[in-house]
């Protein structure tokens, strides 16, 4: 995967007026992804997102653009044959059915990078307030650490038991033609750093996240990386996709199912 991405990052050609920084406080979130387009129609696409401070006035590159890049989306899981291959991969298969998972389907893929002394911080959030369902409960999050994560480099932080207690907080799109194209509705609840735990992993282990747990990662100011993919299961049985979130499957990519056998049963996601 990491010799895939690599070999992607070489050949990117990101126009300056396409050029958007991923962020995670809200207000800035609004105004870097809401308002762009480019962010919106990234689900069935495999694009390209920045760190804060590496481009000029002029929408150049500060840094080198291999340093430069926050993450890679949506799709990689579906039009990139390496992370097609892995995300379907028999390992996968056999984890969702030991779940109980019944028609699964995948509905985004990212590559994170957490770049040296810039990887950006992640706030406080919970999956399910991008990734909305009906009833709640059936996002599952699979991150696999490329690199040892470790409290220096920025891994993952929980608080335990979140999961159990809902959610306050939506992104959800505005009507056609609204800057910005997605609001926030409700409000994230206020959490101490004492509640959350570390969670260190090294190179190659999986950690599973359900969309309700609240969870974080810190600013990489370390001198390694911390390199992960990362995949989103929706459990698709009896499940309603809300037509409000910003992902939304399209014609040219429905959410693939993760079973192969499941290749011809009709999706009909709802809501």
């Amino acid at each position: 995967m990491r010799e895939q991405i690599h070999k992607i990052v070489s050949e990117m050609d990101v126009p300056p007026h396409c050029r958007t920084v991923f962020c995670t406080k809200e207000e800035e979130q609004l105004h870097e992804q809401g308002s762009a387009d480019y962010f919106l129609t990234s689900g069935d696409k495999i694009r390209f997102f920045f760190e804060k401070g590496v481009f000029d006035e002029k929408g150049d590159f500060l840094v080198p653009k291999e340093k430069s890049i926050n993450k890679i989306g949506h799709a990689l899981h579906a039009y990139d044959p390496i992370f097609k291959q892995i995300t379907h991969s028999s390992k996968v298969q056999e984890l969702g059915r030991k779940l109980g998972l019944e028609k699964p389907v995948v509905v985004q893929s990212m590559y994170i990078f957490k770049q040296p002394d810039i990887g950006g911080e992640v706030l406080p959030h919970q999956d399910a307030t991008f990734l909305y369902t009906e009833p709640l409960g059936r996002i599952l999050g699979l991150w696999i650490a490329l690199e040892d994560t470790t409290r220096e480099n920025s891994c993952l932080w929980f608080i335990p038991g979140s999961h159990t207690t809902g959610i306050t907080r939506r992104m959800i799109r505005t009507p056609p033609g609204t800057i910005p194209c997605t609001q926030f509705i409700g409000s994230e609840r206020t959490y101490q750093h004492n509640q959350f735990i570390p969670v260190p992993v090294h190179k190659g282990g999986l950690v599973l996240i359900h969309g309700e747990v609240v969870h974080k990662s810190e600013l990489n100011s370390s001198k390694r990386s911390r390199h992960v993919y990362t995949f989103h299961l929706m459990e698709a049985k009896d499940t309603s996709w809300s037509k409000e979130n910003w992902l939304q499957p399209t014609p040219e990519l429905p959410f693939p199912p993760l079973y192969p056998e499941a290749d011809n049963w009709p999706l009909e996601l709802n809501g």
